[in-house]
């Protein structure tokens, strides 16, 4: 009997330990997780884990600016990611280490709507923070890209950038013809004549067009008030052409022209910080897992064509650059 109650004790006494010593990893663990305050979840699996000291957050933009879609950062671990980024600029925002933005743009453009969003969220950076951001644009700085760009104060552009591109394009494809070689009869009941946009009319394309303007007034607005230039300056140089480095400089639409390692040790000194710090993509194996599927699967004829339909008949205004292939 002695032996049983020894053992329990035994057994009691190392469960107490491991007990305590689990408890005590996980206050230690806690404790360091708060002393930082920034170990975040943000959307997408991305976390948000600044370092300790006084740092430069780098906001990348690469590829289209769009709506990040549900799942889009299970199936891509690459690629701009709209609404983690936002989020990510409201933590630097939070985060008093911080000590400005360095906005890396690699895009040529994207949607009206997210473009637009993501310059007011980096003017917010600026009016809530009083800390600069610089700009470094890579392969493409256009349209959209170029849009972004305005919220900042000092603009570098690689000697081989693309940039420029001031304008809204709305397009789409009139797909009738094929519709009627495949057999396939497109049918719309509407409760107005401007409803169906399926075969564009003269008056359809007018009333589009003046939504066209109204997006352009306001990106020549945005363009005047990040540039410092009048509103005839810009228009005059805002008819949708790209510009390169050495011509945008010019023309007075950025800064400098130089490469990224440079901007980098310029804007170190001129923060007193060489600490830079960016959000990492999450290493995801089911992304790899469906991209490889993705690939393996042939697409279907129809398939192919409902995609291109839907891509090019969205009618959605964008701040885009049309690149070459």
């Amino acid at each position: 009997m002695k032996k049983k109650q020894i053992g329990g004790l035994i057994v009691a006494a190392v469960l107490f330990i491991v007990i305590g010593a689990s408890s005590v990893l996980t206050n230690t663990v806690s404790e360091k997780m708060l002393e930082s305050g920034m170990e975040t979840l943000l959307t997408g699996d991305y976390t948000f884990h600044a370092p300790l000291t006084d740092y430069i957050g780098v906001v990348r933009v690469e590829g289209t600016i769009q709506e990040q879609t549900e799942g889009s950062a299970l199936t891509s671990s690459s690629g701009y990611q709209h609404t983690t980024t936002l989020e990510y600029i409201d933590h630097l925002m939070e985060d008093s280490r911080n000590q400005g933005l360095l906005l890396y743009v690699d895009s040529p453009g994207g949607t009206v709507y997210e473009s637009e969003e993501l310059y007011l969220k980096l003017q917010e950076y600026k009016e809530e923070t009083g800390r600069p951001v610089w700009d470094y644009m890579s392969h493409y700085a256009a349209s959209g890209g170029y849009m972004i760009s305005m919220a900042s104060d000092r603009i570098y552009a690689n000697p081989n950038t693309m940039t420029g591109s001031i304008g809204v394009i709305m397009s789409g494809y009139d797909m009738t013809g094929l519709y009627e070689k495949l057999g396939i009869r497109y049918v719309s009941i509407t409760s107005g004549e401007n409803k169906d946009s399926s075969q564009m009319t003269d008056e359809q394309i007018a009333i589009y067009q003046t939504q066209v303007d109204e997006y352009y007034g306001r990106f020549v607005e945005i363009v005047a008030e990040g540039r410092g230039m009048s509103k005839e300056e810009v228009t005059a140089l805002a008819d949708g052409r790209t510009y390169t480095a050495r011509q945008a400089l010019d023309h007075g639409l950025i800064d400098e022209i130089g490469l990224y390692d440079d901007m980098k040790e310029a804007m170190s000194e001129e923060l007193g910080t060489d600490e830079f710090y960016e959000l990492e993509a999450p290493k995801n194996a089911w992304a790899s897992l469906f991209a490889s599927a993705e690939k393996i699967v042939p697409k279907s004829e129809a398939q192919i064509l409902t995609e291109t339909a839907q891509e090019m008949e969205s009618g959605v205004p964008m701040y885009y650059a049309e690149q070459l292939q």
